[in-house]
């Protein structure tokens, strides 16, 4: 059997040099889920809004918890969740903001549309926060039906304002560490 295009000796002799025992040090980052000072964009699809507002008032509620000042937290609301991704964009090209968050859900129907919706928000909120390097949490709940939803607000939504802050800490560390 040959490893590494070597023959005889490669095998004994490649990983002695691979893993020589040495010092590694190394810079780690840890969570910083303190929110002074940091301003929060966040995008509500109205569809379904029962759900939608539930998760608003939660998610705002954590970032309070964390420190984000309410005069901080920027809200938007659109008629559905394709509609969340160009609010996002703009907000995220305002540069105004440290991160973004979406809120809404998809609750399965009998057609396709279930499918199309859920599929094309994610890919777009995803996009959003690439091409503009922001982070954004993507708490668009995509489930079967109403009771799932209901379910998840509270976690989702909770999540999302702490993956919001913790992201916009990391990214501010890393890009003061270049």
């Amino acid at each position: 059997m040959i490893l590494c295009g070597l023959k005889g000796a490669c095998v004994s002799g490649c990983l002695k040099s691979r893993f020589v025992a040495r010092k590694i040090t190394m810079k780690t980052f840890t969570p910083n889920r303190n929110g002074k000072n940091l301003k929060i964009g966040i995008v509500q699809a109205r569809f379904t809004n029962e759900v939608g507002s539930a998760m608003l008032k939660v998610a705002c509620g954590k970032l309070l918890e964390l420190g984000v000042a309410d005069e901080d937290i920027t809200v938007a609301t659109v008629p559905g969740a394709l509609e969340i991704a160009l609010v996002l964009q703009n907000m995220a090209a305002s540069e105004q903001y440290d991160a973004l968050i979406a809120l809404g859900t998809v609750i399965r129907g009998e057609t396709y549309h279930f499918e199309l919706v859920s599929n094309e928000t994610g890919a777009a909120i995803t996009r959003v926060g690439l091409d503009f390097n922001i982070p954004i949490a993507n708490a668009v709940l995509t489930t079967e039906n109403d009771e799932q939803a209901h379910a998840r607000i509270r976690e989702k939504a909770q999540d999302a304002a702490v993956v919001a802050v913790e992201l916009a800490n990391l990214l501010t560390e890393l890009s003061e560490n270049d």
